[in-house]
């Protein structure tokens, strides 16, 4: 191996010591915990030899935003794959999203927590295009190819993204603690998750009509369904 290769090699293991450093920090003190000297402090380095590899604490949030997105998107397509009809698409995207929520609560808290993405951030992120086309993409399916969309496919995705993450918001600050209603009421969450997705689903098969024709007096405006 050449120096210019071992230099490359020894700057690319730096990096990922400050990733690795900076996020078990966050998870073992929480977001509020997270500062460039503390990280600098933890693997032995001086400050500048962060800034070195990161211009700012942002160019690190973002590298967490990146893979946050990317492991929400993979999971909300994994869950489409599997289901065939667009509306049960929907129904386990919603899921998907929740577990990914729950499960990756550090994640969800920079993500959405902390300020929703600026455009300029969203353009840095290719991830979110992604998880913004495997929902709109099984919206926009609900309507038979060929005819009139009777909605606008953005306003139904930030709709579905919306109730998502309101439910997740309501509930993620009980994470961990003793339902006081009882065992009977453990699962509400998820009933009350369905309950939204059924409704969200209805409101776009009303929105269709009867034997799939779109209802033209709601917005007949409205781009044609691509073939």
């Amino acid at each position: 191996m050449g120096i210019n290769d071992r230099k490359l090699r020894q700057k690319e293991e730096v990096r990922a010591s400050i990733l690795d450093t900076a996020w078990e920090m966050v998870v073992t003190e929480g977001w509020q915990s997270f500062s460039i000297r503390k990280i600098a402090d933890a693997i032995e380095y001086s400050v500048p030899v962060i800034y070195s590899h990161f211009e700012n604490k942002d160019a690190i949030l973002l590298e967490f935003n990146r893979k946050g997105f990317q492991i929400l998107a993979d999971s909300l397509a994994k869950a489409k794959a599997g289901k065939a009809l667009p509306a049960d698409q929907i129904r386990a995207m919603a899921r998907a999203y929740w577990d990914f929520a729950f499960q990756n609560k550090e994640y969800y808290q920079l993500m959405f927590g902390l300020g929703i993405p600026t455009c300029e951030t969203v353009s840095k992120i290719p991830a979110m295009a992604a998880f913004n086309e495997v929902i709109t993409t099984s919206i926009v399916a609900m309507v038979p190819a060929g005819q009139q969309l009777p909605f606008d496919p953005f306003l139904k995705y930030q709709s579905f993204w919306s109730m998502l993450h309101g439910l997740v918001s309501i509930n993620i600050s009980k994470l961990g603690k003793t339902d006081p209603t009882g065992s009977e009421h453990a699962n509400l969450p998820l009933k009350v998750l369905e309950d939204v997705m059924c409704s969200f689903i209805r409101g776009i098969e009303g929105a269709i009509g009867p034997s799939g024709k779109t209802d033209q007096s709601s917005e007949p405006s409205q781009p044609t369904h691509p073939a």
